[in-house]
């Protein structure tokens, strides 16, 4: 891959730099197989590293980059290589453990294909990769940071020359998902990459991301060895405690202790016990870090030279204490990154695979949790601790759970990567304290929504800032907001860990439910009442409940719901039952388990699935005889294998029940890329349909409220998967002049004297920049006094409004700062007089005179950019009551049609809008089409940080934009379009 301008470059020796070294060009990136790298420019103190890692690279790969033999590097090429500008020469270097492993470098040329400078807006292009790193994806990591790179230096393409046998290379550049003319010339491929991001290649690089971000996930959770630092000699402490754990579990891999005051090889609960990782002469995969928190560097060096790759930090003393602790943490990511490694924790409660093959318990957590296939995420030990009880206690299984603690590096989204396509795991679990990448998790979220269940519940909503330890960008959006927001996201928002769990239940053993309607049946018609108001109050259609009596036995139960399953305008049942009376008149609470049996065979021989729900009180026995799932799980593929023979030397058994029967596998989901958003995986469930033959699992709830909520959640989740599988569009309007609206906005940012920090359009500059997207704001003219009042209402024509615009009236009608119809000159006067006499004088309220439009319902539209969710489209009804109520609608931007039509209906007031108690309904078709141009407008212009329209009244036909306020900013660095990298530290 040599390029002419390489060979120019030959003849003499570049300029100095002319460019500060570009720090924000460092960047840490997972890659295709789960390690870490660092990307970062190449400077002239790498001539030492850069000669090493060329006498690394094989002769092949020398003869591939140069075109001819190329054995070593002269002291100009490594002069040449080590020196650039960082505007028309730049060099990157992928390095792992401080040493290069992969070089790209970019030169800018002109038409002829030799050295330039701006304007010129092509570069060549070469790459060099390791051999022993060839396949791990680093130079398509490269070539986004390169690309990223050059965009920022006004490089608009790149040019590379590649041998045809290259084919490795050749692939990098084609699969990049960029606009590309690929020609052959003189023995060589000559392609030339648009650097413009397109669809395609930004569905690329989030699909390599996807699965690099899963690998590195799955080798935390699938070690072949463990090695536990900071095992104590006596029994107690952390580290031991952790080595029980593993060897009480079964763990399938070795198993070794580390303890640093150790001499000679020895034995600690019967496993082999070193002094050091480095001791150990065999390869570990993850290591558990116990050891206090100023020993961990040193822990963490010994693990990364001897190729750990991944660590579970359970020591404290980080950034949850304080300034001192937070550049610990800082330093500990670093750290470890540096050697590709990656890290839960520090302060974590550790890791759980229940995998038959695995069985990994490197966790304080005493009992393996039973096998299952809930995906659980915690952020906090506590709560995991809280949640493996009960779930536990309540039958339920877990394919794997991960406690966290501060996580500095792997978060609750590299999670999610993992579960999207896990064919263990069914629904997924969050407990969150905060949310380190919103956009991201936005994202991840709706992607894993459209083929499983996401359940979150968030701690810390109303504290104003993150837990201790936690480093996440401040949001200035209510949490309603940010709430709604994560349901338009398809995620179940849920207030505490017992409904996480209650709807983690039903979503993990029954069917979605097709619609809202519940039938209800029991022998209690009281219960039965609650269950109905509930099912009411939870906006479900619930038929009357059928009363069976106290006088019902098990058969009558399983008539009952065998007779509501087969009903077809019931898309759910819900079983109330208490004790029954027996003939001698004492209460029976020995018959749970005959129940269990009975409600068991009724949902067996249902002709179509549906999910069933059972309400219980005092019931001896029936929901453990419902929970069932931990005997009756299917075995997804790879799951249900025999364990292979535990190498820990003297490991001691599993402590556990053993392993569930094996029954139908679950197939591998389709890969990233190529599902659409709510179309169904292979191996998941859709919506209404059955699940894989097994023994029913029914959940149990002691409350109907519960009982309901959890059924409630269930059926907006699989409305939302049914509208997700046909996802809306955003619309085009042919009137819209986005190179207009962009040169009006450089015209203002660009400006002398213009603040950093943004500017707000004057009335005339945002009708303007509103009118470039088909939106008319009506004209509102000032009026310092009742003459000019006069002369303006003569050149708008008669009927007026006149209106206070002091910042305390301004859109408060109810607080007299406004009058409405006036027909001719005199009345406008008795009015101008009449608010001066009231309310003060005219500087003071600061009047404006505006034509009256035809009367409807005055709502307002905004938009703002939040910089821990980015865009976000409001709306709702204008005036005092619905802003005291929050009843305000949101949607991330931009938005589709489908996203409009429901702002507008979503709202508690929105009756007001389709007629209410007689009244016109107003023209939501124009209201929704407004609400789309807005979207538009901010999502076509990062620069545009708020919008507000208020107020606008809607008419039964039309719509009129009565007052507007739009505010300018150079927009914030969008992280989430950026090349993959990890967050900074």
């Amino acid at each position: 891959m040599q390029s002419a301008s390489e060979q120019s470059e030959a003849a003499e020796p570049p300029a100095p730099p002319e460019h500060a070294y570009p720090d924000h060009w460092e960047a840490d990136v997972v890659l295709r197989d789960g390690g870490t790298a660092r990307i970062r420019p190449i400077t002239a103190d790498d001539a030492d590293r850069l000669v090493s890692f060329y006498e690394q690279v094989s002769d092949e790969s020398k003869y591939y980059r140069f075109f001819a033999p190329y054995p070593r590097l002269s002291a100009k090429d490594v002069h040449r290589f080590t020196h650039h500008d960082f505007v028309d020469r730049v060099g990157l270097a992928a390095t792992v453990g401080g040493e290069f492993i992969a070089t790209v470098r970019y030169d800018r040329i002109d038409a002829r294909g030799l050295p330039a400078s701006a304007p010129a807006d092509e570069a060549e292009v070469a790459f060099l990769v390791q051999d022993a790193h060839q396949g791990r994806g680093v130079a398509s990591a490269l070539l986004e940071h390169i690309a990223a790179v050059a965009r920022e230096r006004d490089i608009r393409r790149f040019a590379a020359e590649v041998l045809p046998a290259n084919t490795k290379m050749i692939k990098v550049f084609t699969d990049a998902g960029y606009t590309q003319k690929r020609s052959f010339e003189d023995g060589s491929v000559r392609l030339h990459l648009d650097l413009e991001p397109t669809d395609r290649s930004l569905a690329v690089q989030r699909a390599r991301e996807q699965r690099a971000e899963a690998r590195s996930v799955q080798r935390l959770l699938t070690p072949g060895s463990v090695a536990v630092v900071g095992v104590g000699r006596t029994p107690g402490g952390v580290g031991r405690t952790v080595l029980r754990n593993l060897l009480g579990a079964g763990f399938t891999g070795r198993v070794y202790a580390v303890n640093a005051a150790l001499t000679g090889e020895t034995e600690l609960d019967g496993v082999p016990a070193h002094p050091s990782v480095g001791a150990i002469g065999e390869p570990v995969d993850l290591a558990i870090v116990a050891v206090p928190a100023e020993r961990v560097p040193e822990a963490v060096a010994d693990c990364g030279e001897h190729g750990v790759r991944g660590l579970v930090v359970l020591s404290a003393g980080y950034a949850e204490s304080g300034a001192a602790g937070r550049e610990r943490q800082r330093e500990l990511v670093r750290q470890a990154r540096s050697y590709g490694m990656r890290i839960i924790g520090p302060n974590a409660f550790g890791i759980i695979n229940t995998a038959d093959d695995v069985r990994l318990n490197a966790s304080l957590a005493p009992q393996m949790p039973a096998a299952g296939r809930i995906g659980l995420f915690t952020q906090s030990g506590a709560i995991g601790i809280a949640l493996l009880a009960g779930l536990h206690r309540r039958g339920a299984g877990l394919s794997s759970f991960i406690s966290a603690g501060n996580r500095a590096d792997v978060s609750g989204n590299d999670f999610l990567q993992h579960w999207y396509d896990d064919p263990g795991t069914d629904v997924v679990l969050l407990y969150l304290e905060s949310i380190g990448n919103p956009r991201k998790f936005t994202r991840l979220a709706r992607r894993t929504a459209a083929v499983k269940p996401v359940v979150v519940v968030k701690g810390a909503r109303h504290s104003g800032s993150a837990p201790p330890g936690h480093r996440v960008p401040v949001t200035r959006i209510p949490h309603a907001t940010v709430s709604a927001l994560l349901r338009q996201a398809g995620v179940i928002r849920v207030d505490t860990v017992t409904e996480l769990v209650d709807a983690g239940l039903l979503l993990a053993a029954q069917p979605l439910p097709a619609g809202p309607r519940v039938a209800i049946l029991g022998n209690s018609e009281s219960l039965g009442l609650l269950t109905y108001d509930a099912c009411l109050t939870e906006g479900l259609r619930p038929t009357r409940p059928l009363d069976l009596t106290t006088a019902a036995v098990p058969a009558d139960f399983r008539d009952a719901l065998a007779a509501a399953l087969a009903d077809e305008t019931a898309d759910a049942v819900v079983v109330t039952a208490i004790p029954w009376v027996g003939e001698d008149g004492a209460t029976e609470f020995g018959d749970g388990e005959v129940l269990a049996a009975a409600l068991r065979e009724a949902v067996a021989s249902a002709p179509a699935p549906k999910p069933v729900v059972v309400v219980h009180v005092e019931m001896g026995g029936l929901a453990e005889a419902l929970a069932v799932a931990t005997s009756t799980r299917p075995a997804a593929a790879g799951r249900g294998t025999a364990s292979r023979e535990n190498r820990s030397a003297g490991a001691a058994p599993a402590q556990t029940a053993p392993p569930p029967q094996p029954a139908a596998p679950v197939q591998q989901a389709t890969p990233p890329g190529e599902q659409a958003p709510g179309e169904q995986a292979p191996g998941e469930q859709a919506p209404g349909q059955q699940a894989p033959a097994q023994q029913a699992t029914i959940p149990a709830y002691p409350a109907a409220e519960r009982a309901v909520r959890a059924l409630a959640e269930a059926v907006r989740y699989g409305q939302w998967r049914r509208q997700a599988a046909e996802p809306g569009r955003v619309p085009e309007y042919e009137d819209i002049d986005e190179a207009g609206a962009a040169a009006l906005i450089e015209g203002v940012l660009g400006g002398e004297g213009v603040d950093a920090r943004g500017v707000t359009l004057d009335t005339e500059g945002a009708g303007a920049l509103l009118a470039r997207y088909g939106i008319a704001v009506r004209p509102t003219l000032p009026a310092p006094t009742p003459d000019a009042a006069v002369a303006v209402a003569a050149r708008l024509g008669y009927p007026v409004a006149l209106k206070a615009t002091a910042p305390h009236l301004r859109h408060r009608p109810d607080l007299g700062g406004v009058r409405l119809d006036l027909a001719t000159e005199e009345q406008l006067r008795t009015a101008y007089a009449e608010l001066t006499e009231v309310l003060g004088k005219p500087e003071e309220l600061q009047p404006v005179v505006q034509a009256m439009v035809p009367r409807g319902v005055d709502t307002v539209v905004r938009s703002a950019i939040d910089p821990a969710v980015g865009a976000v489209l409001s709306f709702g009804l204008s005036g005092a009551a619905s802003e005291l109520l929050g009843d305000t609608a949101h949607r991330l931007v931009p938005a589709t049609d489908r996203d409009a039509a429901e702002l507008v209906r979503s709202l508690r007031t929105a009756p007001l809008l389709f007629g209410w108690r007689g009244s016109a309904p107003v023209d939501t078709p124009a209201l929704e089409e407004l609400l789309l141009r807005v979207s538009r407008l901010v999502d076509d212009h990062p620069e545009v940080v708020a919008v507000s329209l208020e107020p606008v009244v809607v008419a039964p036909r039309g719509l009129s934009v009565l007052g507007a306020t739009v505010r300018l900013a150079p927009p914030a660095p969008r992280t989430d379009l950026g090349p993959r990298s990890l967050p900074r530290y």
